[in-house]
């Protein structure tokens, strides 16, 4: 499977990767196991977590996603195999992005993770609060000490990912070689634009998180009476308008005469545009679905009519 650069860290991953916030959620340890198998089985090696993974959750505390990932490294022993990526600053036990809290976070992370090293550790967020220098220095120091190979943003503004990136040029440290941003054919106008320009000018790498916009570019969410089939459905709301029907048909068109399904397209319409999209899985099934999409080869005119349809004031 051809592989993809992040940034200029010298880091390559597959198209797709694996997002981890279903781990000891909606998945279950013997699930997430069965996951991760199937997906590196599938021949996919990147998988993104976060600390606060999934301490939203009643009666969980964070940290739960990382856990499980952690297992299932020591029981397969395949940490050579995949990327791994986590995040720092948007929990409430280790919040934001000031040195001490970084320090802290990553040994945490680690040790959760039962490894000696972070392939790809994000700020989840970005903190007004923490001059971006002291931030620089923090990554900067772990990547020195070998417990980060390179570091990535999340949730970013195109202003202040740019004076991060000038920052860490000014002091000649490591630099952000990712981003995460909000982007599927559901949610584009808060990426396309400077935010794509200054990752486009920068040779950052984009790995968007909610492919899928959350389910909803499945089809599976056509009608508010739709909205039970997972705890997701709750938020269909906002995408089931006139520019998300549009946009489901253009999907069914394309995947119907593609033979796909409508997961396979969205995805590999992000695939044209941008380095790896995130998505997730609950199931062995769901997830062989969403590997589909690195193979499926999406015509210009396929993308044009999908570009039209989710395009609007509301994207």
């Amino acid at each position: 499977m051809d592989k993809r650069p992040l940034g200029r860290s010298g880091i390559s991953i597959s198209p797709l990767v694996l997002g981890g916030n279903v781990f000891g959620w909606t998945a279950d340890q013997a699930t997430s196991f069965a996951l991760l198998d199937a997906f590196v089985d599938e021949g996919f090696d990147c998988i993104d977590t976060a600390d606060v993974y999934s301490a939203w959750v009643p009666g969980h505390v964070g940290g739960e996603s990382e856990t499980v990932i952690g297992a299932w490294l020591k029981r397969r022993g395949r940490r050579d195999d995949v990327v791994i990526a986590t995040k720092v600053a948007m929990w409430a036990r280790h919040p934001g992005l000031r040195a001490a809290n970084i320090v802290a976070a990553v040994e945490d992370s680690l040790g959760r993770l039962q490894t000696d090293y972070i392939d790809l550790y994000q700020s989840h967020q970005d903190d007004a609060d923490a001059p971006q220098e002291e931030t620089a220095r923090a990554f900067g120091d772990l990547i020195a000490a070998g417990k980060v190979r390179a570091i990535g943003a999340s949730n970013f503004e195109a202003g202040r990912l740019s004076s991060a990136l000038a920052v860490a040029a000014a002091l000649g440290l490591p630099r952000y070689e990712t981003l995460q941003p909000l982007y599927n054919l559901m949610d584009r106008a808060g990426f396309e634009g400077e935010l794509a320009k200054v990752c486009a000018d920068n040779e950052v790498a984009v790995i968007p998180f909610y492919g899928l916009a959350s389910g909803f570019l499945t089809g599976k969410y056509r009608s508010e009476a739709d909205f039970g089939k997972s705890p997701r459905g709750r938020g269909m709301g906002k995408y089931l308008t006139e520019r998300g029907l549009r946009v489901l048909g253009a999907l069914d068109e394309v995947s119907g005469g593609l033979g796909a399904t409508n997961a396979q397209v969205a995805l590999a319409w992000l695939m044209t545009k941008i380095t790896a999209p995130i998505a997730s899985a609950t199931s062995v099934e769901q997830l062989k679905d969403i590997a589909g999409s690195a193979r499926l080869s999406l015509s210009a005119q396929a993308v044009a009519k999908l570009d039209a349809a989710s395009a609007g004031a509301n994207g």
